[in-house]
């Protein structure tokens, strides 16, 4: 079969043929239709995350249809499913365990022809979805769904702050929010993005990197917000206690800009805010996405699509942050 393969630190992505794999007790071949990067991915390639390995093949997203089945797992042959990349969560639905781990490394994942998985991980694809659109769900969008609603508790009305609105989850947390009912504004780099995300419903929006991004932000808002998500940190992430009406609750899950840096906790206690890590999610989560996805109708927001081929200059566009919404390879 053909795979994108993470050969070495310097040949990070290889088009090549693979053995294909054969299920056993528990397990599926699934012949993936459309797979899906995350930033992830492209930390990988650049050396830039833990428990890198070579060979794998990368890739956590990905929809398909199921070529093969090992003992146990005959119900799901010739089903068409979307894969949870979010394996061995474990008994504790408010943390992962030690054994976590998510699909594409250290397991081979997506990006290739066929990928192996257990069965326990498979569920149907939503009906209204293209390949493509299916395969965009996966990890942003379980991400994005816990960090909204098992750790913001999101609810009708609230005003909500997407901090970097271009990305996978930016946009899934734009649409999840709009879904429950809440009051949607959002922060970008790009004059472009910010007006994209108008269109899917966003009230308003701001660059920041204006000097005073914060203040504009506050005055769209009409006072502040109940719930911020942000994946980046860095210097900014001081100004957003101030942002918050009070009992606001502050989510992220990730770093990209940097660590927290020092900032005035007084707001915290007096404002009574909720500063909440989170990443990925359980089996449970990802079944709630899906269901909310089903009954919303709701379809995600696909910027590019390429063929396996060419994943090389989909990897390129990551990198240099030109997207909005998920790009996807087609198989």
């Amino acid at each position: 079969m053909k795979a994108i393969v993470l050969e070495s630190a310097e040949n990070p992505l290889v088009y090549k043929e693979v053995e294909k794999p054969t299920p056993g007790p528990g397990e599926v071949l699934v012949q993936i239709k459309a797979a899906a990067l995350n930033r992830r991915d492209y930390w990988i390639t650049i050396g830039k995350y833990a428990g890198i390995k070579y060979p794998t093949i990368l890739g956590a997203d990905g929809a398909g249809i199921v070529a093969e089945t090992g003992e146990g797992a005959s119900e799901w042959l010739n089903k068409e499913v979307i894969i949870n990349p979010s394996h061995n969560w474990g008994e504790h639905p408010e943390f992962q365990s030690k054994e976590f781990k998510i699909l594409g490394l250290p397991d081979d994942g997506t990006l290739a022809e066929y990928v192996l998985v257990k069965a326990e991980y498979l569920y149907p694809k939503p009906a209204h979805l293209t390949w493509e659109q299916a395969a965009a769900l996966p990890l942003a969008g379980l991400t994005a769904y816990r960090a909204l609603f098992i750790k913001a508790k999101i609810k009708k009305g609230d005003k909500v702050l997407i901090v970097g609105v271009g990305a996978g989850t930016g946009t899934f947390l734009l649409q999840w929010a709009l879904a429950a009912g809440c009051q949607v504004f959002v922060t970008s780099g790009s004059g472009e993005k910010i007006a994209l995300a108008k269109q899917l419903g966003a009230s308003a929006g701001v660059n920041y990197k204006a000097q005073d991004w914060a203040e504009e932000l506050k005055l769209f808002a009409g006072g502040g917000f109940d719930v911020v998500v942000d994946s980046a940190l860095g210097p900014d992430f001081a100004k957003i206690p101030d942002l918050c009406c009070p009992g606001g609750r502050i989510v992220f899950f990730g770093g990209t800009a940097g660590n927290i840096p020092e900032i005035n906790a007084r707001p915290i206690f007096w404002k009574q805010l909720q500063i909440l890590g989170t990443t990925m999610g359980t089996q449970e989560d990802f079944k709630a996405m899906l269901d909310f996805v089903k009954e919303h109708k709701i379809v995600p927001v696909v910027d590019e699509v390429f063929p396996l081929a060419e994943a090389a200059k989909a990897f390129d566009k990551m990198g240099s942050s030109r997207q909005f919404g998920k790009l996807v390879i087609r198989i």
